[in-house]
């Protein structure tokens, strides 16, 4: 088998279940002979805000030594970001292994009835991969929601962590913040450590019955403070310590006030973790289109933000890092976004606005249905379906204007899409 042939055999599964439930994946795994019960985990589930904490986590954790497992999604950069040992991706060729070992069982399964669907195969493929190769820890990003997603089929648990919560995938999660907490609230794990900030009285009202529920100690961190910030990173106070962040953004520091309350948690339950450890973790962590500069000439910041939270998340680094510039915008959105509400945060900030159609997407809006609602807060916007010839004319118009900066945002995929485009180019700095 070759790499695109098990990637092949990945791609053709269905992305959705045709219902919720663990039950599919928890067959599957039976029959793996339940890898993810090899390991321990630190689960991280939430609107916004998984993945920072997720990798923050696991530089801390690798930098300590340990052999720190890494589970994340979408990918930005290519399917083997998805999972990582010690930020090492997956290799082609252990992708083709773990394909041609577990995939028999999902055509087999599906012989019998039983559908594992995309998500829930990677899953299985990042648990087996992980307990073959003895991980020490894996942190655990959640996929969509928490109490169905795939990855809450694991017990050892040693502290689950909730991001910031906002209205996203409501056809799926649930139209109020409540619904969507408790979804997201269903990582809670029997008697083991909870940790999140403190949000909206029903979102905080959901966390607080549902660990009551539970028996779980409830940890709500100090609030960390900017010291100073520019365009490479931040220095931080939390507590009485500083440190360094290379992640840009004020949403950043509610980020790290989780990971070092969790850290708190990890040593109490007798991981050992040194402050060198967080300080060398923290100062290495770097994230694929989280703010993030792919060019200097001209300037070039890709970001991923595609929901309310994440636009006004974006709106904030952009009054922060870049007041004055004239911004030229590449824009690409999927159609179950609340796309309204996230504009309605970068309104008035953006010079020039181009609206394409994210490539293989079934859920993308095409570029004209995109200028339409975009030309509703902006008085420049144009339609280009193709998504390298805007980055073209971007960067090409950034060129002939003064002052000026190109920015991508509005979907994970697009920021992916994008990046390649970049890679290709030999312009990624």
């Amino acid at each position: 088998m070759t790499y695109e042939q098990a990637m092949e055999k990945i791609d053709s599964l269905l992305v959705f279940g045709v219902k919720p439930g663990l039950g599919r994946l928890k067959t599957l795994l039976t029959i793996m002979r339940n890898p993810q019960e090899k390991l321990r985990y630190i689960h991280v589930a939430g609107t916004n805000g998984k993945g920072s904490v997720c990798n923050m986590l696991a530089s801390i954790l690798a930098a300590q030594g340990y052999k720190t497992g890494l589970f994340t999604s979408p990918h930005i950069t290519g399917f083997g970001e998805r999972m990582q040992i010690d930020f090492v991706q997956i290799s082609k060729e252990d992708i083709i292994d773990e394909v041609e070992r577990l995939f028999p069982y999902v055509e087999k399964l599906k012989e019998l009835g039983t559908v594992i669907t995309e998500f829930e195969f990677v899953t299985a493929m990042a648990f087996d991969w992980f307990a073959r190769n003895n991980c020490d820890y894996v942190v655990l990003e959640t996929g969509l929601g928490g109490r169905f997603d795939a990855t809450n089929v694991v017990h050892q648990t040693l502290c689950s962590i909730i991001t910031s919560i906002s209205l996203d995938h409501t056809a799926v999660l649930g139209d109020t913040l409540g619904k969507i907490a408790y979804e997201k609230s269903g990582i809670f794990k029997m008697g083991r450590a909870v940790v999140y900030n403190p949000q909206e009285k029903e979102v905080n009202d959901v966390f607080e019955k549902e660990a009551e529920k539970k028996g779980c100690p409830v940890y709500i961190p100090q609030k960390a403070e900017m010291i100073s910030s520019d365009i490479r990173g931040s220095v931080v106070r939390y507590g009485n310590r500083e440190v360094f962040l290379p992640l840009l953004g004020e949403h950043q520091l509610k980020n790290l006030s989780l990971v070092m309350q969790a850290v708190d948690v990890l040593r109490d339950s007798g991981t050992e973790i040194s402050d060198k450890a967080v300080d060398d973790g923290l100062a290495a962590v770097k994230i694929p289109a989280r703010f993030e500069c792919i060019s200097k000439e001209p300037l070039v910041i890709l970001d991923g933000a595609h929901n309310p939270g994440g636009l006004k998340a974006l709106a904030d680094s952009v009054d922060k890092y870049l007041p004055d510039k004239k911004i030229i915008c590449i824009m690409g959105m999927l159609r179950d976004k609340d796309s309204r509400t996230a504009l309605g945060f970068l309104e008035g900030k953006l010079y020039k606005v181009i609206t394409v159609q994210i490539s293989d997407n079934p859920r993308r809006l095409t570029a004209q249905e995109l200028e339409n609602i975009v030309q509703d807060y902006f008085d420049d916007v144009t339609a280009e379906e193709n998504v390298e010839t805007a980055v073209i004319s971007a960067l090409e118009l950034a060129k002939e204007t003064e002052n000026s900066v190109v920015l991508i945002c509005g979907s994970l995929y697009l920021a992916s899409e994008v990046r390649e485009i970049f890679m290709q180019r030999e312009c990624l700095q």
